[in-house]
């Protein structure tokens, strides 16, 4: 069993669509970051960082329990505990992990920033709404182009790359964004992947 400490986030999200389609058996305990529930005692042992998602396997490596932290961490290990959506190949196994490193280190932390000044700030900054806004737009140009000519992030295989972006997609009109008319091909992407039931359940958690 694996405990998952979440919230309605695109972060949180990444962890529940992985658990959803794998199918391994998962219980949901909602961690409420507008009231603080991060930086509670119990959630800090598990995350010394006071983000989500985290996990606590109770059957992890040798049958002993294994707490972590870090979304991108969460479904590397996931997707090797599993043998699934992360290829054994080398080099399909590096494909789809820097394109989950491009979601790490580029999509998660530009896109975020933009649906904070566009939305969130106190006060309203030109100066970062349209610094995030246009580094959110290129990268999306990123994932239009490589989609052009792959039928997912990675290739040809679904994996834990497009898991990784797909809940930053959902909130294109909080960045300005309209997929359609701007990158249909992340559109079709995106329309593919929310047809499938597990991406539907995951989205769903913590309800």
């Amino acid at each position: 069993m694996i405990d998952l400490y979440t919230w309605n986030t695109p972060n949180g999200r990444k962890a529940s669509i992985m658990l959803e389609e794998t199918a391994l058996p998962y219980r949901a305990h909602p961690i409420d970051i507008s009231k603080g529930d991060q930086f509670t005692p119990e959630f800090v042992a598990i995350n010394p960082n006071s983000k989500i998602p985290a996990i606590v396997d109770q059957d992890g490596p040798g049958g002993r329990p294994l707490a972590l932290f870090e979304s991108g961490a969460i479904l590397i290990y996931l997707a090797e505990k599993t043998g699934r959506f992360l290829p054994a190949d080398p080099l399909g196994r590096y494909e789809t992990i820097q394109w989950l490193m491009f979601q790490m280190g580029g999509v998660g932390p530009m896109f975020g920033q933009a649906h904070h000044f566009r939305r969130f700030a106190p006060e309203q900054i030109p100066y970062a709404i349209e610094r995030y806004s246009k580094e959110t737009r290129r990268l999306y140009g990123v994932l239009d182009k490589r989609l052009a000519t792959n039928e997912y992030v990675a290739g040809a295989a679904y994996t834990i790359a497009d898991i990784a972006i797909f809940p930053w997609c959902q909130r294109a009109d909080w960045q300005g964004v309209d997929l359609a008319a701007d990158f249909p091909n992340v559109k079709r992407w995106y329309d593919q992947l929310s047809a499938r039931p597990a991406v539907q359940k995951g989205m769903s958690v913590p309800g």
